[in-house]
């Protein structure tokens, strides 16, 4: 542990920091991959209706600086073309 104070208090923000960033990584990840599984499950209906939630958390994390805009574009045009392909 540091001595110095304002080191202190940045292993702190640091810390909070941390944890509200791979709670955010978690909830994209995880509502990417309902719209996958909605995929694998032929359900085209709940496949459309999680898509959108899927697409503004992927532009979300752009806007915070987690992704890169040409991998959000790439996460995003593979996901429409899972559900596209759903008969």
């Amino acid at each position: 542990m540091a001595n110095i104070k304002s080191q202190v208090k940045r292993i702190k923000t640091n810390a909070k920091a941390n944890e509200r960033n791979s709670s955010f990584k978690s909830s994209m990840r995880t509502a990417i991959k309902k719209v996958v599984v909605a995929c694998e499950a032929n359900n085209k209906e709940e496949a459309l209706k999680l898509l959108p939630l899927a697409f503004s958390k992927i532009d979300a994390s752009v806007t915070k600086g987690f992704s890169h805009k040409n991998t959000a574009a790439r996460q995003k045009a593979r996901l429409q073309a899972k559900v596209n392909a759903l008969n």
